[in-house]
């Protein structure tokens, strides 16, 4: 099946994506140490975290800025985004969802390239913004 195409003129300003709700699991953050070596005890060691004094062990903030990337390029296609930058606001906790929001901010065009600016957060099930950022996507048109 061919990827479904996002074209510059079908876009306005104020535009949301589809969200990608993921709820973390522990074994979430075990798969993802051993994909990215990320093996900080905070992130898998219970005992190690509760005597630095956290609750639980917490994410990866790489996990969730994979999470909005994927909704990102979901939204705008695969090959299109000029820049992507994340600030991690939250730690994320296991059991959280996890819910991807994008908005359209702005819709310009830069020489020959019609750019989408993007707002884009990772947000739990309680509204808390747990990575918030910025995206720059180049559309194709239909001319």
């Amino acid at each position: 099946m061919a990827e479904q195409r996002l074209f510059f003129e079908d876009v306005k300003e104020g535009d949301t994506a589809p969200e990608l709700s993921h709820q973390l699991t522990r074994t979430d953050l075990v798969m993802y140490a051993g994909a990215s070596g990320d093996f900080n005890p905070m992130h898998h060691d219970e005992v190690k975290a509760k005597e630095a004094g956290l609750p639980s062990v917490f994410g990866h903030g790489m996990f969730t800025a994979g999470l909005l990337a994927t909704a990102i390029t979901g939204y705008v296609g695969v090959g299109t985004l000029k820049s992507y930058k994340v600030r991690f606001t939250k730690q994320t906790w296991p059991g959280e969802t996890l819910t991807t929001k994008i908005t359209v901010a702005a819709k310009r065009k830069d020489g020959d390239d019609h750019l989408l600016d993007l707002h884009c957060e990772v947000v739990n099930e309680s509204g808390e913004a747990k990575i918030a950022g910025e995206a720059t996507a180049a559309l194709p048109t239909r001319a």
